[in-house]
């Protein structure tokens, strides 16, 4: 039995798309952010701080999507989606899934700022401005780490999945056209069986309800 515990199109999705290219299909157990279900006895035995995703498997059950997918590539080195220790590509392959996270932080902050906070609650420009300053100087270096098709010149890895559902979710608050570079790798991965299989399976986003948010005045 695998079972991932899921809210469509958030961090969770890196794990989705890395079964998807497994050819593993999970059970979905499907949330929506705030559901009062993730706050239940039982989630919090899954996963302490109530989050997703966490994911069943194995007779074991792991949460945090970078030690989710570090599980998976260990566990199943057939996909070769992982770098194993003494592989010439491991250093960088950690570093990309802690890297990622640090990305993915300050998304976190401006989904916060720009989507979360409801009146008479105001999201503060100066706040906003910083971390949109800080996501745009992640996406230049990212910019200046793809290597060949992928992160990663031995091809396709989980380093790419995690990566790679920040660039979906980063695009709403920092324009990609500086680095048209950044934008084919975004396209190529977008053109994978694996995420094409995974996106449909979680159907349209509705979390962002425009496309684009700027940095408020003030």
């Amino acid at each position: 039995m695998i079972r991932l515990h899921h809210v469509p199109w958030s961090r969770s999705f890196r794990v989705l798309w890395l079964l998807t290219e497994m050819g593993i299909e999970p059970e979905l157990i499907r949330y929506r952010i705030g559901d009062r279900e993730m706050r239940s006895p039982e989630m919090l035995a899954l996963s302490p701080a109530g989050r997703v995703p966490a994911l069943e498997i194995d007779g074991i059950t792991l949460f945090e999507s970078s030690a989710i997918l570090h599980y998976l590539c260990e566990t199943r080195p057939e996909h070769g989606f992982g770098r194993a220790p003494g592989d010439p590509e491991r250093v960088r392959f950690l570093e990309l899934l802690s890297f990622a996270e640090t990305m993915a932080s300050l998304i976190e902050q401006l989904n916060l700022n720009h989507i979360f906070l409801r009146p008479p609650a105001k999201p503060s420009p100066v706040v906003i401005k910083l971390n949109t300053a800080r996501l745009r100087a992640t996406l230049a270096a990212l910019d200046r780490m793809v290597a060949g098709d992928y992160l990663l010149e031995g091809g396709f890895s989980a380093a790419d999945t995690m990566m790679g559902f920040n660039l979906f979710a980063a695009p709403y608050y920092v324009k990609l056209d500086p680095w048209p570079g950044l934008q084919a790798y975004w396209q190529r991965l977008e053109a994978r069986p694996g995420f094409q299989k995974a996106a449909a399976t979680e159907g349209p986003q509705d979390f962002y309800d425009r496309a684009f948010y700027p940095v408020p005045e003030g």
